[in-house]
């Protein structure tokens, strides 16, 4: 869906990085540790990939925030130098708040957090800062929160108003 191209991200700040294909493939190889798929969301508009229980929870969260008006999954790969080490990091999520605000989202359980990991995340976190969007580390499941929209996930909401909304369709 469009072009791929390389430029600082100061310069692309403003793309609409939510409209975008990831930029690399999910694993799906069987008796793996993660669990990838795809959740269609009705805020993206289509579906949007993950590549855990965690990431996909997590999904099913923005996808239910009225504050959030576009979600895309692994949307574009930062790279960086860190001394004489070239780093880069695909985020899991990027998210376009109703203000116009950027948002990238990261999700890694606490216990499965390494050093490598954290420095990845802290990198993310000052090129976010330095384009004025938001960055979140999620790092644990909000159990019974996940647990009920996984289940609200499988029906249309019921959202009670008298209105010819898609809920009532």
């Amino acid at each position: 869906m469009g072009e791929r191209r390389r430029e600082p991200l100061g310069r692309a700040w403003d793309t609409r990085f939510e409209a975008g294909d990831p930029v690399r493939t999910f694993n799906w190889a069987k008796d793996t540790e993660g669990f990838a798929g795809w959740y269609y969301s009705v805020t993206a508009g289509g579906h949007v990939g993950y590549e855990s229980w965690l990431e996909r929870d997590r999904l099913i969260l923005m996808d239910r925030d009225p504050e959030i008006v576009g979600i895309a999954s692994q949307p574009f790969w930062l790279r960086w130098r860190e001394g004489k080490r070239l780093r880069r990091h695909a985020p899991d999520y990027f998210v376009r708040l109703a203000d116009g605000r950027g948002r990238v989202v990261d999700v890694r359980a606490g216990d499965r957090m390494d050093e490598a990991t954290a420095e990845l995340f802290a990198g993310t976190r000052v090129a976010c800062r330095a384009v004025g969007w938001e960055f979140s580390h999620w790092r644990t499941a909000l159990r019974r929160a996940a647990r009920r929209l996984r289940g609200a996930a499988t029906r249309p909401p019921q959202c009670g108003c008298p209105c010819a909304c898609r809920h009532h369709r």
